[in-house]
């Protein structure tokens, strides 16, 4: 008979966790192999042999995290109403983040490093925005360079979900300041004619 497998997909499930866990409430000089192999209950020997080392196991944390948020932004649904798709991306942005806390703060926290401008690759999480954004863009219905908008989205979803993550908005608070911000952002990008509807609507008869 062979030697049992023991770095198996199960003990590499338990190393990313711990890892994420790990990265997410300390610095990446406090995660080591040692460490998060223990914390595992894995060897030190199983961190090598599954990702190389710690990097590798960073790597995979990160990873996940990207293609978690890929999936979700890219199972909104695409409509004839660009505005509302960006909303929807937006809810699906935040639903994930509240959600995937630790992976959220691994992706965009300070232990990882992020560039906005960067390229966008075909599995970009920033990808299903780029998407819409480009559709408002060429319908008329927001004007500017498609990242930069993109950019100023993103910025408003990371504050809004990070003050979230950190309970310093309590869930009604949370919830208005996210419909009230996100309105604002698009609009604030809406071409003239789009954002006179958009004020008339909002303001009412």
């Amino acid at each position: 008979m062979g030697r049992p497998r023991t770095n198996d997909e199960a003990v590499k499930e338990r190393l990313v966790a711990c890892a994420t866990e790990m990265l997410a409430t300390g610095s990446r000089e406090s995660v080591t192999v040692r460490a998060v192999a223990a914390a595992a209950g894995a060897s030190t020997t199983a961190v090598y042999s599954l990702f190389g080392g710690k990097d590798g196991l960073i790597g995979a944390v990160r990873d996940r995290a990207v293609a978690g948020l890929f999936q979700d932004l890219s199972a909104v649904p695409t409509s004839e109403d660009p505005l509302a798709d960006l909303y929807a991306l937006a809810i699906a942005y935040r639903l994930w983040g509240c959600g995937h806390s630790h992976l959220y703060t691994v992706l965009f926290g300070r232990t990882q490093s992020f560039d906005p401008s960067g390229a966008v690759g075909t599995r970009d999480p920033i990808r299903p925005l780029i998407a819409a954004i480009d559709r408002a863009v060429t319908g008329s219905v927001l004007a500017g360079e498609a990242t930069s908008i993109a950019l100023s989205l993103w910025v408003t979803l990371h504050g809004l979900v990070t003050l979230e993550l950190s309970e310093a908005l309590d869930t009604l608070t949370a919830e208005a300041a996210f419909r009230s911000a996100i309105h604002a952002a698009l609009r604030g990008w809406a071409t003239p004619a789009v954002f006179r509807s958009l004020r008339q609507a909002e303001l009412g008869p």
